[in-house]
């Protein structure tokens, strides 16, 4: 009966919220304690559910915090311009040649992506480079290409969507999930550039090489609009690189709590760039909005697995998907996570499948001896597709900017994501991430 009561409570919830119905946030917490309430009602479980719901709170709480800090962290480090002086220069080295202007849009797209926010990187990479593709004749569908699949990489960083909402749901330690993934997306990150390059030498034999006067360079890399140039400050890109580039090694090293680095380092990034109170208070508030949206739905996310889990639906799940796994499958239930994962985070949005699909996965893989980590890691294998699904906002942004269908180009980006998705797997399996299979 808990089982038929978990399967109905996360089909009912990855229906509502694939068919928009309701939104994230309020089918995270309506769902779940209607469920819970019914079995309370046939006699269950004991009336907890206050107790098991603030067992979840205290779960996530700590991701919600670290979320909250760095979406403002970076949000400030791009107001400030620390990112303009990378894509000038770039544009600069990359004068006509289409195979610098294609690594330089794979390095910056990347770099941009380090915020964690799709439309962010749109955003600027599609300013920066789109009036230069248009200028030399280049192909668009490239652009749109090198954007994503760059923006896919980097938003495995623990304070991007997906990987956020794996370690609160399986309660997993942020820095050891990043030490485990950075093998994999720097191999991956790697790769782009050899894409870019094989793109770039492509389009170099259709087109040449354009020699750009210098007056059209400056026409591509000077910042105009007076609202952002208000905001950026050059003189301190060093001390914010200083600073970027501190806070991200100690985060690799584990040395302190990725909620304390990014408090601190938020802290220092206003006080380095916007001296006065008012300024400050302008920068929180304008992105403050962001922030809040992905951490409200971690912290709706934790009473979801409390209820779940303190229930005891999401172990009854668990023994029933085992029931009927064979033996000799559940070995490599890693495997079998990471590959599931591709179709999941494609037809399914990150909150649907994380918090609705990897709690029952997960607790089918500890009855194999698999551990939270391992699971959690290879749910996130599939992550190298999930930014070509119609189900992610951003990508009609992209769309709309660098005017390609959609079709198309989920095709051309899909044959270089599948390279993605395998140095994910190999590198993952390679570095004992997890496991080829498990010995029992």
């Amino acid at each position: 009966m808990l089982a038929l009561l978990g399967y109905a409570m996360v089909i009912v919830f990855m229906i509502l919220i694939m068919k928009k119905w309701l939104s994230p946030f309020t089918a995270l917490i309506s769902i779940p304690l209607i469920f819970t309430i019914l079995g309370l009602a046939f006699g269950l479980y004991p009336p907890k559910i206050g107790q098991w719901a603030l067992k979840g709170l205290e779960s996530v709480s700590i991701t919600g915090v670290m979320l909250l800090f760095a979406i403002l962290y970076f949000s400030i480090m791009l107001d400030a311009g620390l990112f303009d002086p990378v894509t000038a220069f770039v544009i600069k080295v990359a004068k006509g040649d289409p195979v610098k202007i294609l690594v330089g849009t794979a390095l910056i797209a990347g770099i941009v992506s380090l915020n964690g926010d799709g439309t962010t990187t749109t955003l600027i990479c599609c300013s920066a480079f789109i009036p230069i593709y248009k200028k030399l004749d280049m192909k668009m569908m490239n652009l749109g290409v090198l954007i994503i699949l760059q923006n896919t990489i980097m938003n495995l960083l623990p304070w991007g969507g997906p990987t956020a909402r794996a370690i609160s749901v399986l309660k997993i330690d942020e820095s050891v999930v990043l030490r485990s993934i950075a093998p994999g997306m720097v191999i991956a990150f790697i790769y782009m550039l050899f894409v870019a390059a094989y793109l770039g030498r492509k389009e170099r034999k259709r087109l040449g090489i354009v020699d750009l006067t210098q007056a059209e360079i400056t026409e591509l890399t000077v910042v105009k609009d007076p609202e952002v140039l208000e905001l950026r400050r050059p003189k301190m890109i060093w001390p914010n690189a200083i600073l970027t580039v501190l806070l991200i090694a100690l985060l690799v090293m584990g040395t302190f709590p990725s909620p304390f680095l990014f408090i601190v380092g938020t802290a220092l990034a206003l006080l380095l760039n916007y001296r006065s109170m008012k300024q400050q208070r302008e920068r929180i508030e304008d992105h403050a909005g962001d922030a809040v949206q992905v951490v409200i739905l971690i912290f709706a996310a934790g009473i979801f697995m409390g209820l779940l889990t303190g229930s005891g639906m999401a172990t009854a799940i668990a023994q029933s998907l085992g029931s009927i796994i064979p033996d000799s499958l559940g070995r490599f239930w890693g495997l079998v996570v990471a590959f599931v994962s591709a179709p999941g985070v494609f037809f399914l949005s990150n909150d649907a499948f994380y918090f609705g699909v990897l709690p029952v996965l997960a607790q089918t893989g500890y009855t194999y001896g698999f551990t939270p980590m391992q699971m959690g890691l290879a749910s996130l294998m599939g992550q190298a597709f999930h930014l070509l699904s119609p189900l992610v906002a951003f990508i009609y942004l992209l769309l709309r900017l660098t005017d390609l269908e959609m079709g198309a180009w989920q095709k051309e980006a899909g044959k270089w994501a599948l390279g993605i998705f395998v140095i994910f797997i190999v590198v993952t399996i390679a570095t004992g991430g997890v496991p080829l299979m498990i010995n029992k």
